[in-house]
């Protein structure tokens, strides 16, 4: 092509891309200096280079048709992307094609904005403008993760520290390989949204810039459907066509943070007060005395198992042949329901809200209480001088400071159980090694006191794959035998591809858990032997299903008559499963219940 052929068509092509749409951000703001780019021409002047040679055509100007291709598609890719952000919602139900047809308020105030101010400021402005989109896009992923697995949203206070958590949960489900994997495209997702917004309202306010009137009247358009739509009260699919979700959520999440600080000041005081904080050992427990009492928490336990139609046949077969073998065995149960205060996860939530009396259902919560003195179903035991408190915790992989609020004389973890065996992904060894392990280490040991133990259940832990087998007692020796029971497990990347097999495999991991409970009190249970036991919460939504209550079955088996007598008036279920009318209590409830049945009732001597 000559230098006259350029210098005379390149003004003929700019000039034809302004007269249809606003073209795309191909060029410099109207604005900024003007002069053409990548040439260093003036804009519509003739071109005073006369050496070819020296001034080698660009790519947009050896492919016109190409550049211009590629500068439309990256506007409409830029324009998508902050429509994207404006519109996405946190929640994933609400994923719908519908959600992103709306009209974006936020969207239209921000163009009033952009056309308003100079240059410099408008630059800053629109760079602003979208890292601050990429970071409310990034905490609308964690609302969805979180309600998927938590049934909750992500707290921007206290829940950051769950990252760490659920790191390490992937690390025991697919590999350390797989995690580094992960967090990789998690590090490149994050900085994506961090650059990737602000490049896209960058170009767009470049673009309102070049094509001022026809911007605003574009976004005065827009506004004036916003209005109309807004005022009508338009709908597609159930969602309003005037959308203001960007805002909402920020000021939803604004009054979070506000209302999270003034929980921690409100919480303070209420752990601080306690009914039974004066109450002399003497008075404690004395329904109780001589007894070995064991408290147990089955991971994932909740009603689902019970009641789903998929999980439900072979659970609830095992809860009755569970009830007959006990009763064979002199042992009678009754059986209720407890709101756990968490769902999905979290399992130290639901251990310390049973435990504690206090509702605990946050991070913050957790740590103000097991920083004070407040008291614990277990530490009421210890305070008596009349019990020995033991801890069989197999998931604790490192230092539980917790131990001293709850008031065990000793805690077993996974360091101390003895088990040479294989790690069942999360769960660092089967439930009825556990068992085993307890009954090695302290049950089945000559003792001057009776026992109140705290045992942990981790093998109905997610991923719920590979799973353990029942093996006879004088089997399980030091866990090796789970090498081979181990390998021949499905893996749980096969197991999450189908909910189905997710969910069967759940309700087989909860079967696992009550044999091996149930046979242990069989096997070396006595008359003076209290078993209490229940689930800490319910599984994640992909087995409990979307809108899951957060209830969890608790039962209390007893050699003795008298000990479930003393509880005839909760009015609970005979037998290990409760019934679908049976109470339902918040688990907070459950420490003062049980304290006033078996003790002395709050703030008083007398005993019952």
């Amino acid at each position: 092509m000559s230098h006259f052929t350029r210098s005379h068509q390149l003004p003929q092509q700019r000039q034809a891309t302004t007269t249809g749409p606003l073209p795309p951000d191909d060029g410099p703001p109207a604005d900024a200096p003007d002069t053409a780019a990548g040439t260093g021409e003036q804009e519509g002047a003739p071109s005073e280079v006369t050496d070819l040679d020296a001034a080698p055509a660009g790519w947009r100007d050896r492919h016109p048709a190409a550049a211009r291709a590629a500068a439309w598609t990256t506007t409409a890719l830029a324009g998508a992307l902050v429509l994207v952000t404006l519109l996405l919602p946190n929640d994933a139900a609400r994923l719908t094609p519908a959600e992103f047809a709306r009209i974006p308020v936020e969207g239209i105030t921000g163009a009033a904005l952009l056309l308003l101010l100079p240059h410099p400021a408008r630059r800053v402005a629109a760079v602003l403008a979208g890292v601050a989109l990429g970071l409310l896009t990034a905490l609308d992923l964690l609302d969805i993760g979180f309600g998927e697995v938590l049934g909750r949203g992500f707290n921007v206070v206290f829940d950051w520290v769950l990252l760490g958590d659920g790191a390490s949960f992937l690390q025991d489900s697919i590999g350390r390989a797989g995690t580094i994997g992960v967090e990789i495209a998690a590090a490149l997702l994050a900085l994506a949204l961090l650059v990737l917004p602000a490049l896209a309202v960058l170009r767009l306010s470049n673009l309102m810039a070049r094509h001022a009137a026809r911007a605003a009247g574009t976004t005065l358009v827009l506004g004036t459907a916003w209005v109309l739509s807004s005022a009508l009260g338009l709908q597609i699919a159930g969602a309003p066509v005037a959308s203001r979700s960007t805002s909402d959520l920020v000021q939803s999440r604004v009054d979070g943070v506000s209302a999270t600080l003034k929980d921690e000041r409100k919480f303070a005081k209420e752990a601080a007060s306690d009914p039974y904080h004066h109450t002399p050992g003497s008075r404690l427990l004395t329904g109780l005395r001589g007894k070995d009492v064991i408290f147990t928490f089955i991971e994932s336990y909740g009603r689902s198992a019970v009641q789903d139609p998929l999980m439900a046949p072979g659970v609830d077969a095992t809860l009755a042949k569970g009830t007959e073998r006990l009763r064979a065995a002199g042992y009678s149960a009754r059986s209720g329901w407890l709101t756990s205060a968490t769902y999905g996860g979290s399992s130290w939530l639901g251990h310390s809200t049973f435990l504690s009396g206090l509702w605990i259902d946050n991070q913050q919560r957790y740590r103000t209480v097991t920083a004070g003195d407040h008291l614990t179903l277990t530490s009421a035991f210890r305070r008596t001088g009349a019990w020995r408190t033991v801890g069989i915790m197999p998931g604790i992989t490192k230092g539980w400071p917790e131990a001293k609020f709850y008031g065990l004389d000793h805690v077993y973890d996974s360091r101390e159980l003895g088990y040479k065996g294989p790690k069942f992904s999360w769960s660092t060894m089967p439930d009825q090694y556990s068992l085993a392990a307890f009954q090695r280490l302290e049950h089945g040991k000559p003792h001057d006191k009776p026992l109140m133990s705290e045992i942990i259940l981790t093998s109905s832990h997610n991923p719920w794959a590979p799973l353990p087998k029942t093996l006879g007692w004088d089997k399980v020796g030091d866990g090796s035998v789970y090498n081979s029971i181990e390998k021949a497990g499905k893996d749980p990347v096969d197991v999450w591809q189908q909910t189905d097999k997710v969910r069967t495999e759940y309700g087989k991991s909860i079967q696992y858990s009550l044999n091996s409970l149930i046979s242990y009190v069989e096997k070396y249970g006595n008359k003076n032997t209290v078993l209490v036991f229940l689930g800490d919460h319910q599984p994640v939504a992909k087995v409990s299903g979307d809108h899951a209550s957060r209830d969890v079955p608790v039962a209390i088996v007893a050699h003795d008559p008298d000990v479930l007598k003393r509880i005839s008036d909760w009015h609970w279920t005979p037998g290990l499963n409760p019934g679908h009318h049976a109470p339902v209590w918040r688990m907070d409830a459950f420490r003062n219940r049980f304290l006033t049945a078996y003790g002395s009732r709050p703030g008083t001597g007398e005993t019952r």
